[in-house]
């Protein structure tokens, strides 16, 4: 691969926060935004992964969504979600999927970025359908990875890696990266020394640039708060691409066929040995995925 530009991470003003983004490949080409998913910080979509879509031909952003990363935290009080799923108290989520999806088109206004190839992963999917859905003259493609309709009556995820989700957050650096090692693995599916030690360097670069473990608590708050998707899906014009994993155990594959269901004239491709990562041994074939469905 030849040399990509890329950017220093840089700060944006975007909906009355502040978004840390990164840029690779050239401003003047067709902008392809990165949304990555619950808890997740921008890096998760790796340095290498975004410099082969960028060699496509694409000016590839990645960036942390609100209260996650070096973006703006939120200070409302995290809801007590162990009450909210016992039926104990209603849900009281400081934000939603649409507040996130503003700041997505805020950055795209800050950025002058007029309209962009979105690929969205898990929430990040979430958010990309929702930008589909409320600013649809911004979206050129709509790329769904691994993400849901929100609609209920879906399987769920499996209950131990639910309960690693939901776990209580690590306290010191050291239980952080060993924690997201073993998310990481479940996730996943298998065993890999490859893919466990990008896990381990990623939870260590992660840790570096900042923790915000009531942010995640938040975000899984606007998901739900959010509800289903589902009818609203039937209006996304943009060319539509949905990628799953046919072995996800967090978001499991029905909830992709549910969405390229839901969205008119949706391509659905499922990867098999595929859970809910973006495993490398698959990067040729998503990336060829994303940048032919963009093309």
């Amino acid at each position: 691969m030849s040399t990509i530009a890329e950017t220093d991470e840089l700060f944006a003003e975007a909906n009355g926060l502040t978004l840390c983004w990164q840029g690779f490949g050239e401003p003047a080409d067709p902008a392809l935004l990165l949304i990555m998913g619950l808890g997740a910080q921008m890096i998760l979509w790796e340095d290498d992964f975004c410099r082969a879509l960028a060699a496509r031909g694409y000016y590839v952003v990645r960036f942390d969504n609100r209260d996650i990363g070096r973006s703006s935290q939120i200070t409302a009080a995290p809801p007590d979600l162990a009450r909210f799923f016992s039926g104990a108290e209603p849900l009281r989520a400081p934000y939603t999927l649409s507040d996130m999806a503003k700041d997505t088109v805020g950055l795209m206004d800050a950025l002058k970025i007029d309209r962009a190839h979105i690929v969205g992963a898990s929430m990040g999917g979430m958010i990309a359908q929702t930008v589909a859905i409320e600013r649809p003259a911004r979206v050129r493609t709509l790329t769904s990875i691994m993400s849901t309709t929100g609609e209920r009556g879906l399987p769920p995820p499996r209950p131990e890696v639910w309960a690693a989700m939901t776990a209580p957050p690590p306290l010191t650096v050291e239980a952080f990266i060993e924690a997201n090692v073993r998310v990481a693995e479940l996730l996943r599916g298998f065993p890999d020394a490859a893919e466990e030690a990008a896990a381990r360097k990623r939870a260590a670069r992660a840790a570096q640039r900042g923790l915000n473990p009531a942010g995640g608590v938040r975000q899984t708050a606007a998901i739900f708060a959010s509800g289903s998707r589902k009818e609203a899906l039937a209006q996304v014009k943009a060319p539509t691409l949905v990628i799953h994993g046919s072995d996800d155990p967090l978001v499991p594959v029905e909830a992709g066929r549910a969405t390229a269901h839901a969205i008119p004239g949706a391509k659905l491709v499922e990867f098999d040995r595929m859970g809910h990562t973006l495993p490398r041994a698959l990067w040729p074939a998503l990336i060829d995925a994303i940048a032919a469905h963009a093309r």
